[in-house]
């Protein structure tokens, strides 16, 4: 598909550079120093990412990220009060460049803090030669077409092979300012299809509900036969609503339907099979918009009225859902019950939602649902916990699940369960975040192979620690949140 308009590749670009910038050497001996700093404020994973990624100690990833914020807030002040003359900014270490196509810019710039560099075309002529140069070149030999700023030109990258050709089309286009480079491989999308995840669909955007054969259940009322979607990509092939309110897409190649349910607190909920749950029976939704949310059944084979006409045969229950919750997943425990269809209310103060049974769906689309997280199962003395997780220790290692930097959890009661190999002595932990410092809140440390935790608590960060005391060998296990 052909892209019109380049503004957003250049603006993800900026926001690249403003990450991969280098710290100076008074940000290294900040980093030098001996306190470890508080990570909690910012996003889970993150400053632990770019320990690995880019190679930073955690002192320095920090002063980094505070960096990063400080150019970028400068660099939206100095855009806002410039004319059309804006060229693009980029970090080189501490300092912002900016750069302009007139002396009085340069003058505004300099005086905001920034350096000034003068260039002969604004961002927005190049964001239009950009537009010209992908139409007047061969679509399928196009890999990406970008603004790079710091050259003041335009980078087609294309296919092994096809730089003379979409050169030739470019300058017959009369286009300057175009440089033409080969790349190794074309891009494409690489997803894996789990419930509960976001797609897109129009201006829109709706949740998958469950993975199936070659794609993903979901609402009806998102798309009819034959609209496309985004991230991940497909196709609407079956869609009914009203009357009823299920949708198949199927996917591309691509992309890999996973038999789980994103939980939004770093793991994700196998799913088992698709056993109807009673009225009474507690079930959690997944939705992009809201997360994860767990309400009861009140009634089976409910009817409902929207302004598009009715549904029926709906399950109603008392969990919140927001717009763009619609299509994502409903379970009971590891069992799918259906995709969220709609309703009235919201989080903040509570509602009544609808779901279309999941089966029916099935039946309708004649696909199969993909259960067992792909590969990685609950193991048999696991198979209540919602999140699995799996690896193997040699003796007198321990690892982290599902990651160092742990999962959220409200208050209540979190359980966990280890099933490790036979003639081994592995133990589990459960640590709590507090400020920097991880501590134990619970253990299991038997001397068999198998442990199992309970712990209630207080909403927090937690993390399970996997402890090979004695032996070798894989293990598999899970957990729950409240």
């Amino acid at each position: 598909m052909r892209r019109t308009s380049f503004r957003a590749i250049t603006v993800a670009t900026a926001a690249a550079t403003l990450l991969a910038a280098s710290i100076t050497a008074a940000t290294a001996g900040t980093a030098a120093g001996s306190d470890k700093p508080d990570v909690t404020g910012y996003a889970p994973g993150m400053v632990a990412a770019m320990e690995r990624d880019l190679g930073l100690t955690t002192a320095q990833a920090v002063d980094r990220i505070k960096i990063d914020k400080a150019l970028s807030d400068k660099q939206h002040t100095i855009i806002k009060s410039l004319d059309k003359g804006y060229a693009g900014a980029w970090v080189d270490g501490s300092e912002l460049f900016v750069a302009v196509t007139d002396k009085a810019g340069a003058a505004e710039v300099r005086a905001a803090g920034a350096n000034a560099v003068t260039v002969d075309k604004s961002l927005s002529q190049l964001e239009r030669l950009a537009t010209k140069a992908y139409r007047a070149a061969p679509d399928a030999k196009v890999a990406a077409a970008y603004v790079d700023v710091e050259s003041n030109s335009v980078v087609m990258e294309v296919a092994k092979g096809a730089k003379g050709a979409v050169a030739t089309a470019v300058e017959r286009a009369g286009l300057s300012g175009v440089s033409v480079v080969e790349v190794a491989e074309m891009p494409r999308t690489l997803i894996n299809v789990i419930g509960g995840n976001a797609y897109y669909i129009g201006g829109g955007r709706c949740s998958v509900g469950f993975s199936v054969t070659s794609g993903f259940v979901t609402a009806g009322h998102c798309g009819s036969r034959g609209a496309t979607t985004t991230q991940p990509s497909g196709t609407f092939q079956v869609s009914s609503f009203p009357g009823n309110d299920y949708a198949y897409v199927n996917v591309g190649s691509d992309d890999t339907p996973i038999g789980a349910v994103n939980n939004y607190s770093g793991g994700t909920v196998n799913v088992a099979g698709s056993s109807a749950a009673a009225v009474g029976a507690s079930v959690c939704r997944s939705g992009s918009t809201t997360g994860w949310h767990c309400g009861t059944i009140q009634a089976l084979n409910a009817s409902v009225t929207y302004a598009e006409g009715t549904v029926s045969g709906l399950i109603r229950t008392n969990v919140c859902a927001e717009p763009g919750d619609s299509g994502g997943s409903l379970l009971a425990g590891t069992q799918a019950q259906g995709m969220t269809s709609g309703g009235s209310g919201n989080c903040s103060s509570g509602g009544t939602t609808y779901f279309q049974p999941v089966n029916e769906a099935l039946s309708a689309a004649s696909v199969t649902l993909i259960t067992g997280g792909g590969g990685t199962t609950p193991p048999p003395g696991c198979a209540s916990q919602e999140t699995a997780f799996s690896g193997s220790l040699s003796s007198g290692a321990s690892t982290y699940k599902p990651s160092t930097s742990g999962f959220s959890s409200s208050a209540g009661t979190i359980t966990g369960c280890l099933d490790g190999p036979s003639g081994v002595d592995f133990d589990l932990y459960l640590q709590k975040l507090s400020g920097s410092t991880w501590s134990n809140v619970a253990q299991g440390i038997t001397s068999a192979p198998d442990e199992s935790v309970s712990y209630s608590g207080t909403a927090g960060t937690y993390r399970w620690r996997v402890l090979s005391y004695s032996g070798s060998g894989s293990y598999t296990g899970g957990y729950s949140t409240p």
